[in-house]
């Protein structure tokens, strides 16, 4: 689902950039760790801030991402060139990743997957993608937030089948992964690490 005006103002400005590097990643590099020398994939990439994140600060080698947005596909194209031949790009959806099975060593969610109305297929091609023993990082926005009548007046979230954090931790174990550790604050935010068992 793609953002409105409003909320890609909200995910695009420095307030937001701020956050994001000093508060989110921190908190899931606290819960999950590094992933330094290790090939991800960021899905939702946006401008590609969380990108250089991945490398800058989790150490990743190098970064694959996808936005279902085209703008900002071009924006973290742009943005990102510099980093030459670690990262990759393209327009893409997180229910059907152009990748193959077992791609990657760990695969970043920064807030994305409360947008896809499908989400509980999300977390499905997500293990796909993942190798056995592989992580997910995810941050994510919960019911509470996306169903408050406020939000609800200008910001453009799927109502139906929305998830806490209880749910989305049950929808984990259903997918097949594991989950090491979760958090929450105010009952709107959540941060879920997980892994794909090695036997997978």
């Amino acid at each position: 689902m793609l953002l409105n005006r409003f909320e890609t103002a909200m995910m695009n400005n420095a307030a937001r950039a701020f956050v994001q590097k000093h508060y989110e990643a921190r908190k899931l590099e606290r819960l999950g760790g590094s992933v330094r020398g290790r090939h991800v994939l960021e899905v939702g990439c946006g401008r590609g801030l969380g990108v250089e994140i991945l490398l800058d600060r989790f150490g990743a080698a190098s970064v694959d991402a996808f936005d279902l947005d085209p703008r900002m596909v071009e924006l973290s194209r742009a943005r990102l060139a510099p980093r030459g031949d670690r990262v990759k790009v393209w327009q893409g959806s997180v229910t059907s990743i152009r990748a193959d099975d077992a791609s990657y060593d760990a695969v970043f969610d920064f807030g994305i997957i409360h947008h896809v109305p499908a989400w509980r297929d999300a977390l499905s091609e997500i293990f796909r993608v993942l190798r056995p023993g592989g992580r997910l990082f995810a941050e994510e926005v919960l019911a509470k937030f996306v169903c408050h009548p406020l939000w609800r007046r200008v910001l453009d979230h799927p109502q139906h089948d929305r998830f806490d954090r209880k749910a989305f931790a049950q929808a984990l174990g259903a997918a097949g992964f594991e989950l090491r550790v979760s958090d929450e604050l105010w009952g709107d935010f959540a941060w879920f690490v997980a892994d794909k068992p090695s036997a997978a």
